[in-house]
């Protein structure tokens, strides 16, 4: 029985790559998507098994659409499939419930044998991915049922940073120095109890802030 496999990519040469590669094998390509309104339409009409999902892609990226399509199709595998290694987007697919994190420079064997663990059912979370964000899944000191009394300024860089961005490019977005998005990082780690940028990003998701 054929694994029925839902493409998202924003690049063509991706999608085609991973046709190509998948053609003589036991997972069938029913779909490609090229932007986040596109993968919520296509997974709601195709019901694929497995949906191989990049993050960073026009009109909603894939951690953007990932809360709804787990909430309209509870049963799909999503597997990120992603160049970013970043553990801010690490931390965010487990928190929302992702059944891996692939990066695309694996190997074509690597790939295919993600795709088909997860659409079994198997999580492919490997220890060392976990390792990582331990810490940021972890509860913080203050739960997401309490307010916190966030500026309205604060909840802007806090949104960007779970986003993944940086300081440089949370100032460049808001249009402020970098030295104030340093010092809001420092009062938003601070007002909602804990110590990084990965656990402030895990905080923000579980609040429904991104």
């Amino acid at each position: 029985m054929s694994i029925r496999l839902l493409v998202a990519d924003d690049h063509e040469v991706v999608r085609q790559g991973l046709r190509e590669l998948l053609r003589d094998t036991d997972i069938a390509v029913v779909g490609e998507a090229a932007n986040g309104e596109e993968v919520i339409r296509l997974a709601t009409e195709l019901l694929p098994d497995v949906l191989l999902l990049d993050i960073v892609m026009p009109n909603g990226d894939g951690l953007n659409v990932l809360p709804r399509l787990r909430s309209e199709l509870p049963k799909l595998a999503v597997l990120i499939f992603t160049a970013h290694d970043n553990p801010t987007f690490v931390a965010r697919a487990v928190a929302l419930g992702a059944a891996g994190y692939l990066l695309k420079s694996a190997g074509s064997a690597e790939i295919i044998q993600a795709i088909r663990d997860v659409g079994v059912g198997r999580s492919i979370w490997t220890r060392e991915s976990l390792r990582r964000v331990t810490g940021a899944l972890a509860a913080p000191r203050l739960g997401t049922d309490i307010e916190v009394p966030l500026t309205q300024r604060e909840t802007e860089v806090l949104a960007r940073l779970a986003e993944g961005s940086t300081n440089k490019q949370i100032a460049q977005i808001l249009h402020i120095s970098y030295e104030t998005v340093k010092e809001h990082v420092q009062h938003i780690l601070y007002k909602i109890g804990v110590t990084d940028r990965t656990q402030a990003a895990v905080w923000a998701v579980r609040k429904g802030l991104v």
